[in-house]
Parts: structure tokens; sequence; C-alpha cells
């Protein structure tokens, strides 16, 4: 622990364990998007597109409500939506595709569905083993997936597998996915490289753009906060105080710790935090100890809590030539998570 100031815990002395029931009981989305609707999503004018996959992703959703064929021979018939059963949503980061995408989970019929990242599905197949989990999601009526991981071959060509087999006893799909290695540039649509992956899968899904800038961003400027020196131990006292179960690690120990914790399990490491205290926090020259940090954000920010934090500018902890190479994107949607984060209060 950082700071012995105040009645904290450490994010480094929690080792979370999960079974492959629990694993799949938690598939739905994040406490950010628990209220996510088509209705809430706020599409940019500048931005046709992003109203466009408004609609269309209505049509999808109301497509599982369209009532069956039926009557005599000229009875008129409501058309039943003709939609593949995957859908695509191909954008850069920040233009809302994860609160669309738990949209159409909301929107979708029950109870048997999952919202989850890709990571959570293959740590639910290692868990569970192949079989059993296609035995698990089979029947299910959606299965969402934000962030299809396209950097691993053998985990796209697993998760292409089971969705294939999903896909053939009726389940519908949605997905949007990150960049894989050597897609460069923060703009850069991946949907080719999407549909190339998963190619096997690829005829049954529709690609819906989303153009836009990232929204964090639109009202950031600058740096991630930094809180040095007593304004950092004062502005966890006070959260202390407030009745805030803070954490407070040293961001070594913290990132040293990341690494005997599987990814999927980052979720447990800030359950029940309600605001994290990092202090020395300084460049990373390890692209894995990035990674894992990218991975433990999106954790954090999908529960969105705090940042409090010393030393660089969580925003700039990403060195060498990391932000030219192949994971920029990742980096660079982290970097604007970590700014909101640090900004908020």
């Amino acid at each position: 622990m950082a700071s012995s100031s105040t009645s904290t815990v450490s994010l480094a002395a929690r080792s979370p364990q999960f079974s492959g029931t629990e694993l799949a009981e938690g598939l739905a989305p994040p406490r950010q998007f628990s209220t996510a609707s088509f209705d809430n999503y706020r599409p940019d004018p500048e931005f046709p597109s992003q109203e466009e996959a408004v609609s269309r992703l209505r049509a999808f959703a109301g497509s599982w409500s369209a009532p069956a064929r039926s009557g005599g021979l000229f009875s008129r018939k409501k058309k039943v939506p003709d939609t593949r059963p995957g859908l695509y949503l191909d954008g850069g980061f920040g233009v809302g595709k994860t609160h669309l995408l738990a949209a159409l989970w909301h929107a979708a019929p029950g109870p048997r569905k999952y919202f989850g990242t890709f990571i959570e599905y293959t740590a639910l197949v290692g868990a569970l083993g192949y079989a059993n989990t296609v035995s698990l999601l089979t029947g299910s009526t959606l299965l969402c997936i934000d962030e299809f991981e396209l950097d691993d071959p053998g985990d796209t060509m697993m998760m292409t597998r089971l969705l294939t087999e999903l896909v053939s006893t009726g389940t519908r799909l949605a997905a949007t996915s990150n960049t894989p290695p050597n897609a460069l540039g923060e703009g850069r649509f991946a949907a080719a490289d999407f549909l190339r992956e998963i190619h096997a899968l690829s005829g049954n899904f529709d690609i819906l753009r989303i153009d836009g800038t990232d929204y964090r961003r639109r009202s950031l400027e600058g740096n991630a906060v930094v809180t040095d020196g007593s304004a950092y131990e004062e502005r966890i006292r006070v959260a202390v105080e407030a009745g805030e179960t803070v954490s407070d690690d040293s961001f070594d120990g913290l990132i040293g710790h990341l690494a005997s914790v599987h990814p999927s399990r980052y979720i447990g490491l800030v359950e029940g935090i309600d605001r994290i205290a990092l202090s020395g926090v300084h460049v990373l020259e390890s692209q894995t100890e990035a990674l894992r940090l990218v991975a433990f954000i999106d954790r954090v920010y999908d529960a969105q809590i705090p940042l409090i934090a010393s030393g660089v500018p969580l925003d700039e902890v990403f060195g060498g030539d990391m932000l030219s190479g192949g994971y920029r994107k990742k980096y660079l949607r982290s970097m604007s998570r970590m700014m909101a984060l640090t900004s908020a209060d």
C-alpha cells in the first residue's frame, strides 16, 4: 500500500477467482451501460452515420418481435425484416459503439442473452472447456462481443468456431473489434480485418460503419490530471471520510500485480472500489506491461471508478515507439479513458 495515513485497501493484495458459472453470470453490460438504450444515445449531428446506425440497430432489434406470417391466401402480411444474423459495428474509439451494443442487448428478448468482451468469452472457454461453453450458450437469443481481439490467431479461430456453432442454432451476434497488430492510425476502420480473420463466419455479418470523433476528447483538453505531494494524501483522506472505499497502490505495485492475474479477472480487482489512487506513475517501456494496463483501465472505465494519480500524467505512460506501433489504437483509447477518469469527481 502506498499510503498509511488513511484507511484504504490495496489492489495488489487482491487475487480474485471466478468459476465458470460466475463468469457466465457476469456476461451482461457493465454498470456504465446498465441503462443504455437507443433513445439515450446522442448521435453527433456532424456524422450522419451515427443516426443511421441507430436506425439499423432498431430494425435489427425489431426483427425478433416481427409477427409470424399467417392468415388466408389474400391476407396482408407484415414483412419480417431481411437481415443477417450478425452485426459488426465498425468505427473509431469513442463514437459510442459499446453504448449501441449494450442498447441492442437490452432491446433483445431474454432471459438468455449475453454481453462480454472477447477476453471474457475466451476465459469462459478456459474455465468450462469448449464443449461445455457451447452447451451453455446454445439457445441464447443474442451474443454481444465487445472488443473482439484479432491479435491472437488461435483465440480468433476458436471464437469463430464457437460463433459458427451458435449461429447454426439460431443465436444472433453483434460485435465490435480492436484493431489487429500493424493496423495503424487512430481513425482506421477495422471491418476488412475483422471479416478476413473470421472468414468462415464473415458472410453472416452486416457492417454498420460509425464515423465520428472520440466523445471523451470533445470536452477534455491537455493531459490526465496529476495530483502530487500533500494534495494526493488529502484527496484520499477526503474520499475515505466521505465513506468511499479507496484503493491506494504504487504504480509499480499495481503493474507487477497485474502480471499475476488473468485479464478476465481484472474486474474482480476493482469490485467494490469507489476510487483508485496510484502513486509514482511513470513511463512504461515494456509493451507487455502496457497492454496489461490497457486491459485494466478498460475494466476501471466500465465500472466508472475515478482515478487519483501522482507522477507522470497517465496518458503519457506509453513510452518508446508504442504509439507508432501495432497497438496504437488501443493505447489512444486507453489514454482518452484515463484522461476522463482522472477528471471525474
